[in-house]
């Protein structure tokens, strides 16, 4: 058996975990219900062992189900980045580029090296996938993304990713540019308690580091918005919701916009970029050379 591997039969099972169901799997690739079926039964008959409990929804994947996928999951993301290491040329004339990025990243620090990869590359098609930094390494794990652009720290102890440090940058309070007369006299976290205030949402990083300076200060906020991104924080200022706590390199060249001197050390944290060598095809090694100035 293992000297006549059917990856056909490996295909459909990846299909199948993928759909959840016989009947999406055959309208996905333009087969019968049937047919996947007798794939499925081959394949369970061939490893002597359940892969799917069937359910009135669709299918589920057994244990050892889970831990075939696993495999098949790895297998199937070598065979598709050398399928583009093999298509991409060295002039890009077509090719893929697919990054792994929080929204804040992609949206205030990142975007315009993207339209400048694309202007000098318009045949490369570009996916920008937002996620959680867990959600990201999967999707790495699986080679569906090429590197990830996250800030620290980086939940992983894959010896073979590599972690490289961007820059650093650091947080502040911050308010309209014609507000700025009433709130210029504000040096400290002490004097905001009873301002109206937009910050992060509670249990994030950045909040978690606020909130221990707010009871390092004995500061109660009394008047606060929080809300998840920080575009929506930016929006909040913008709407005069209040002072807003949003990354100071996110507003330091708008000029509808303000950074109060607070003395209290506020967050700070350092993007790094996340990629696996082994698997970067010419695109993103490219981009990373390019756009990102490290020499790979």
């Amino acid at each position: 058996m293992f000297d006549n591997i059917n990856f056909n039969l490996y295909k459909i099972f990846y299909d199948v975990s993928k759909y959840g169901s016989f009947s999406k799997a055959a309208s996905f690739t333009y087969t019968t219900q049937s047919a996947i079926s007798k794939s499925i039964k081959k394949l369970e008959d061939e490893l002597k062992t359940q892969l799917f409990y069937r359910n009135p929804h669709g299918v589920e994947l057994t244990e050892k189900g889970k831990q075939l996928l696993y495999y098949v999951e790895k297998s199937y993301g070598n065979m598709l980045t050398a399928e583009r290491i093999m298509l991409e040329t060295e002039n890009l004339e077509r090719g893929k580029l697919n990054i792994g990025l929080p929204s804040y990243v992609s949206s205030f620090f990142f975007f315009d090296k993207i339209v400048a990869f694309h202007n000098k590359y318009p045949n490369i098609e570009i996916s920008l996938l937002n996620g959680s930094t867990n959600y990201l390494l999967e999707q790495l794990e699986k080679h569906r993304i090429d590197f990830i652009i996250d800030s620290i720290p980086i939940p992983t102890n894959n010896s073979d990713l590599t972690i490289t440090k961007l820059y650093t940058y650091n947080y502040a309070f911050i308010c309209k540019t014609e507000d700025y007369k009433k709130y210029k006299h504000i040096t400290s976290v002490k004097e905001l308690e009873n301002l109206p205030l937009v910050l992060p949402l509670n249990g994030t990083n950045n909040r978690k580091y606020l909130d221990e300076v707010f009871i390092k200060a004995n500061v109660k906020p009394t008047r606060s918005i929080n809300i998840h991104t920080s575009g929506d924080i930016l929006n909040g200022v913008k709407n005069n919701l209040g002072i807003g706590y949003i990354i100071s390199d996110i507003v330091k060249d708008k000029e509808e916009y303000k950074i109060l001197n607070i003395k209290e050390k506020l967050a700070s944290s350092d993007i790094v970029i996340v990629y696996n060598k082994k698997y970067l095809s010419t695109a993103p090694i490219r981009f990373i050379e390019e756009y990102v100035n490290l020499k790979l």
